[in-house]
């Protein structure tokens, strides 16, 4: 694939493309203590660019690793991107959420009995910020959980295991 199709998930998604390091910041919450981790985030096309998987680990200080893994669609009647995700936190795998752009961010938000994600993922000068807050029960505003900040790895260099 020389160049992405337009309107492909590819096309939408060209600034994710690459990989990514730097670390995750969990806040404090009744899972866990406020904690840190290594993270590393690949985005890469797929299906003739019709999609970017997107995978990642987060490496804590004591070895420690989860990870999960994402596939970016786009809605061919819609200017929408679907994103289908699962993780290692155990729970089976959701239906795709509808993610949708505005000023730069790719917004999604996943919705449950247990209540509503929102996740941003955003590229600007060079840095990629992955956000994500929780709507719990009847509260009215997302409650920041964890963020992500990494920098592009250059093409053809190396990451320690």
């Amino acid at each position: 694939m020389d160049r992405p199709l337009p309107g492909s998930a590819c096309a939408a998604l060209e600034p994710f493309l690459g990989r990514w390091t730097g670390t995750t910041h969990w806040e404090a919450s009744a899972w866990g203590p406020a904690r840190s981790a290594e993270s590393e985030i690949i985005f890469s096309p797929a299906a003739a660019g019709l999609a970017v998987t997107q995978s990642y680990r987060h490496t804590d200080e004591d070895g420690s690793r989860s990870e999960g893994h994402g596939v970016f669609t786009m809605d061919p009647d819609r200017p929408d991107t679907f994103w289908y995700h699962v993780n290692s936190m155990g729970l089976p795998p959701e239906a795709p959420a509808r993610a949708s752009w505005e000023a730069g961010t790719l917004t999604v938000e996943r919705r449950s009995d247990r209540g509503t994600a929102r996740h941003t993922f955003r590229v600007d000068g060079g840095v990629l910020t992955h956000a994500a807050g929780l709507r719990l029960g009847k509260a009215s505003e997302f409650t920041t959980f964890m963020t992500t900040v990494c920098r592009r790895v250059p093409e053809g260099a190396s990451i320690p295991a």
